[in-house]
Parts: C-alpha cells; structure tokens; sequence
C-alpha cells in the first residue's frame, strides 16, 4: 500500500474532478487508466493489460480473461486538480456496473478506437450518460493502429451520438508514424519521442500548417454558432482567442450541447499528458453541478456541495473483501469522519463508519474524514446495500438510488452436497448484495433455485467467483431466458364479479374491463366510470389488482407486458364493498380476462454486431441464419467483414466458442438487448 493515499492534501471542491471512463470492449479504457496513473505519478510503473498487470483490473478473472469485469475506483492528481476516477466495464453484460458508477460521477472521458469509431457499446454508455447528465470528453485511441481515422471516428460521433463533435487535436504522422497532436487552441505540437515519458512543445511541422489554420478556423466557426458570447467575439474580432475558445469549450461541454475530441495512443504513452489538462479544463467540479436534489416524507429536499453543510452520501457499490465488507459512497454534502454514526434511510437504522478509506481500486489507505465531492469507501456499515443513503440523523434525506437492469438470462443452481445447501444460498446472497443486477429465487414449479443476470459471461463469473471464493461445490444447469407474455388480441366489455360471503363482513366487488393491446411494453390503466359507480379509491384498487396479475401470464407464468385496461363499469356494495375486495377482484378479473384474450410469447432478443475476415462471410451469414438472425447490415473495413443482426437471446449461448470454430479465432462479436419480440410456434410450444 503507497502511502501518498493518506498524504494527498484536502483540495477545494473547484478543482475536484469525478469522472469515469466509458469504452467499448477492447477500445483501450483500461490501459488509459493506466497511463493516466503513471502519468499523475501514482504509480511508478505502467501496467499491461496483457500481462495482467494493471492497477484497476485486479481481480483474477479480470486478468485472465483480459477484459474490466468490475467498476475500480482510483484517486490520482494533477496540476493540483485531485481525480477521483472510475475504471468501469466495457462488456455489455455489466453495463449494471457502469449505470451505479455515473450515477455518483461528474464527469466522463469516452475512449473510441481510431479504427472502429463508435462502437456498439460505445452507443450504450453514451445514453446511460445521457440518461444521468454527465458531461463527457471524447478521447479517440489507438492512433497508431493501421487504418486509425481520427476524420472518420470525429463523423461516426456525428451520426450515432449526435452531439457537435469539436476535434481540438490534430494527430502529427498516421498509423505507425503517428508520434504527437497539434494543440489547435495553443497551435503548437506536443511530441512524444520514442522512450520519452513527457511531450516535446515543438512548433507545428511546415507540412501540417496550412492544415492545422484550416481546422482551428472550422473550429472557431462551430464554436461561434453554438456558444452566444463566443458568436460575440467572432463577430466583433473575426476570430477567437485561445482563452475565448477554451472558456466556450468549457460551458458547450458542461451543458452537453457540444462534446471536446482529442487524439491519442495510450498504450504507446502518447496523449495522456492533454487528456488530462482537458480534464481539468473542461469537465466540471463539484461546485459547477446544481445541489443533489432527494426526498424526505414527500418533500424535495435540496444540498449544496458544501462541507459544512448536513451529510449526504449515496452508496453505490458493496464489495466483500479479505478485511471486512468495505461501502463505497459518493458524498454529496457535509463531511464524514471516522467514528460517526450515521442513519441507512433505506432501513431507517443507524451505523457506525470504522474507517473512511481513500481507494486505488483493491488497496486503500485510511483518512481521518472525507468531505463533499469526495468518493471513497468506509469500513464498519453491516446492513448498508447498493443505493443507500447514509445522512445527518438529524436531517434525513434519500437520494434517488441507480435502477437495477432487469435480468434477462438465468441458470439453475445446485450445490454437489446437500449438506451444502445453505452455505451456496449464503453465497448467493453475498452475489447479489454486492452486484444488484444478479438476482436470486425459488421456481415455485421446479423448486430450483435460480440465478438470473444480464447475460451468460454475467452469470459464469458469478458462479466462478462462489468457487473461487471458499464456497460450496455446485452444478450449473443450462442458462433460458426470460419470456415476457403479451396481449396480441384483447376482449371488451369482460366482467367480473368477486362474492364473498362467509359470515360477518362480506367481500363485493364488480368490475367491467377491456383489454387490449399495447404499442411497446408496459402497462396501461384508465378507468372511464362515470356517475361514481365506482368511487376513486376502489379504481385505484382496481389498478392495484390488475398489476398484481401481471407478474404470472397465462400461457406460462411469464410476466405480462405490452397491455391497456380499462374500468369501464361496475358495481358496489353499500356494507361489502372495500379496497380489499375490488383489489382481489381487479385481480382475478384481469387473469380470467388474459385467458379469454389471444396472447403471445416474447422473447429476449439482442442486437449483435459480428466482425471477421472477408472470405468467412458467408459461413457466418449461414449460422446467423440458423440461430433464426435478421441481419440488417453488412459493411466492409478493409479485408474484414462487419454484420448486424438481431438474434434471439436463447440462441447466442455458446456462440462465441462457435464464432471461434468457424473463423479459425479472428472473428469477434459483440451483443447489447433490444429488447422483446415475438417467438415462434416451436419455442412458445
């Protein structure tokens, strides 16, 4: 353990900087990670993917398997800017991982490959950002790789993602020769020689000039039409300062109407030193973001990023470690210190912090307190869950907790040994606190215990990690999907009467409903009783009702989605009646409704992007077409093939060690849902 954990001075909040890096798979996130530690001299030797020796990725899995499984956080600093980073997954199938990390960031830097642009899963995690306001920059990577675009990827922005792209570098040479940008705010070159760990300011190359006034002028020009102060000043002088154009970059980039790009080879150590000055410039502080908005008792609550102020924390991530169970927080106010007893307003208990812990992903080093805008972890809460919000027991709040994904894939779990039974559902138990997408239940049908999650890696490194961890010996059935029933064809005008009468005070409940189907998933209720035929609160029990009987359909037991009800008439009872009884008969009535309505079986299906060489197209088309794909795009890069499809989820399993066998080991595939559709007669059979 380095113990510049512990020595880092307090920053004040302006110059805090919470970010995450967000990435495809194999785009380069974690070795940028890594530079940007060695960078910062936070570490004193750079790590490799490859060779398992990266700070971030250090769970075992990670490093044999060569890809971010789980979301790290480090602390690092620069040019007296403290960095509190997040290294998350690029692997859809823990895409729940990145959600609870932007939920507690400021800020982003989104690494795309020279070559591939944006990427599926580079689209995903751009709209998880989008959905909670973060803030990016742009860094497009691996410029020294053949066929790396910096024109190409700065358009496939434009097109997939849509905001303004605002290209600030110019790369010096191209694939193999590329060795330093031109800094078009500075119009100057950085270079990086060959073995040199810092860049060389040179002026810009003769060759590269012409160029390089040519792109800062598309640069003023793009800035000027979306910034009204820069327009100003473009209009006035013609042309914008560099301090002008970097203060305009700075709000575009705050309010996402504009996204900075820069250039790079993190892995040949050029570029990092500039990604983090536009860190530091660009993306916001704690100071710069409105107060955290929560709720106590039905009012907002509101609480500045202020030191001083009442303790606000959310919980974003539980890990079981060999010391004890660490609670990693986003502190939004007011300043926790170790030895504070604090209230879980998720479980209205008080808990005692032990230790507050500055983090570099699985080593720490304790600080005596920890104030707003900080991300670090404490030792001692026993109860505290994903989500939480530990506060001032005198001013309560509850800060919106990240929604879980809904799991798509499950498996059926055993342990060898009966015996075994309870220490695989303590297992089980840990597996879920720690990562809320994984869930754990009983088939009531099979008695089976079943673990569900986002996807097949998902749920195979769930089950290794009991394994690795001490636990039970257990077998692992063949992972299905989870079916969704739909409305295809409804039914008006269905009643439905609930008569109880056993002595005392009986149950009368009439209900008229219609059911009919639904454009997208979800559900629908509308009542259009009139002349108080049925009072207020017994048509929200009615809708109660209907909403308890969407969790098992008709055809198997599936959750029903993609439906509208509607209350069109009904009756009451003037000593009978309750919210009881028209909830019960809300119920039953839209179960035996479903069971006189056409319904259907949807399926998980997700959308693939495949890429292999030219000449195995043609296989690959064929087997797609077997597992009953819909390919909907086929493009050429080079000598090598790029195909989108749309493939039943239940026919993906094992496809990558298939991929593998057709290919000869150079194809590669990637998956992300889209979604439901409807499944044939085989498989509803």
């Amino acid at each position: 353990m380095r113990n510049d954990l512990t020595r880092q001075p307090a920053p004040s909040l302006a110059t805090v900087r919470n970010l995450g890096v967000l990435a495809h798979v194999d785009a380069g996130k974690t070795t940028v990670t890594e530079r940007i530690l060695y960078a910062t001299g936070a570490v004193h030797r750079r790590g490799e993917v490859h060779e398992g020796t990266t700070v971030t990725d250090f769970d075992a899995q990670e490093r044999e398997r060569g890809i971010t499984i789980f979301a790290a956080a480090v602390s690092c600093a620069w040019k007296g800017c403290r960095i509190n980073l997040i290294d998350t997954p690029g692997h859809v199938d823990f895409a729940d991982e990145v959600e609870r990390s932007l939920r507690v960031l400021d800020g982003a830097v989104v690494v795309l490959d020279a070559v591939a642009g944006v990427e599926p899963q580079s689209e995903a995690v751009w709209r998880q950002a989008d959905r909670h306001g973060v803030p990016r920059i742009v860094l497009v990577n691996k410029m020294d790789r053949a066929g790396a675009d910096l024109d190409a990827a700065v358009a496939s922005i434009r097109e997939r993602l849509h905001p303004a792209p605002l290209a600030v570098q110019l790369p010096v040479g191209a694939e193999d020769g590329f060795r330093g940008v031109v800094d078009l705010l500075g119009m100057r070159a950085l270079v990086w020689p060959d073995g040199a760990e810092e860049p060389v300011e040179e002026p810009v190359p003769p060759q590269l000039l012409a160029e390089a006034a040519r792109r800062r002028r598309v640069l003023e020009e793009a800035v000027a039409e979306l910034h009204a102060g820069a327009l100003e000043e473009f209009c006035e002088r013609g042309t914008l300062t560099g301090p002008a154009l970097r203060a305009a970059l700075r709000d575009l980039t705050r309010t996402g109407d504009a996204v900075v790009v820069l250039c790079g080879s993190a892995y040949r150590d050029k570029g990092v030193e500039p990604l983090l000055d536009a860190v530091a410039d660009y993306l916001p502080s704690p100071l710069d973001l409105p107060p955290v908005a929560g709720s106590w008792e039905g009012a907002e609550v509101r609480r500045e990023a202020d030191p001083a102020g009442p303790l606000a924390a959310l919980a974003f991530k539980v890990n079981a470690t060999a010391t004890g169970r660490l609670t990693s927080l986003r502190i939004y106010s007011g300043t926790l210190r170790k030895g504070d007893v604090v209230r879980d307003t998720a479980t209205g208990r008080t808990e005692r912090v032990a230790r507050v812990l500055r983090l570099r992903a699985d080593r720490y080093g304790e600080v005596d307190a920890a104030v707003a805008g900080d991300i670090v972890a404490v030792a001692g809460p026993k109860g505290v869950r994903a989500g939480a919000t530990l506060c001032d027991r005198e001013h309560p709040l509850v800060l919106e907790p990240p929604a879980p994904a809904d799991p798509v894939v499950s498996v059926a779990v055993e342990a060898v040994r009966s015996t075994d039974t309870g220490r695989l559902a303590e297992a089980l138990a840990r597996l879920a606190e720690e990562d809320p997408s994984l869930t754990v239940r009983t088939d009531p049908e099979t008695g089976q215990t079943l673990l569900s999650g986002m996807g097949e890696l998902h749920l195979e490194v769930a089950v290794e990690k009991i394994r690795r961890s001490g636990g039970p010996d257990l077998t692992v059935g063949r992972p299905r999907v989870a079916f969704r029933e739909t409305v295809a064809g409804g039914i008006a005008g269905f009643v439905h009467r609930h008569v109880k009468q056993d002595g005392g005070a009986g149950q009368f409940a009439h209900v008229v409903l219609d059911v009919e189907p639904l454009d997208g998933s979800g559900f629908e209720f509308r009542s259009t009783v009139t002349g108080g035929r049925v009072p207020q609160e017994y048509v929200r029990a009615v809708e109660a009702g209907c909403r308890d009987a969407l969790v098992d359909g008709p055809l198997g037991g599936h959750p029903v989605t993609g439906l509208r009800v509607v209350l069109t008439d009904g009756a009451t009872h003037v000593k009978d009646s309750s919210e009881t009884a028209f909830r019960t008969a809300g119920r039953a009535g839209l179960r035996a409704a479903l069971r006189a309505c056409r319904v259907a079986l949807l399926e998980p299906v997700a959308e693939v992007t495949v890429t292999v060489p030219a000449d195995h197209l043609g296989g690959v088309l064929g087997d797609l077409a077997a597992r009953r794909g819909r390919v909907h795009g086929s493009e050429a890069r080079g000598g090598t093939a790029v195909v989108s499809a749309v493939v039943p989820l239940a026919e993906l399993f094992g496809y990558s060690a298939s991929l593998r066998g057709r290919t000869r080991g150079r194809g590669a595939f990637v998956s992300r849902p889209a979604g439901y559709a409807p499944a044939p007669a085989p498989v509803t059979g």
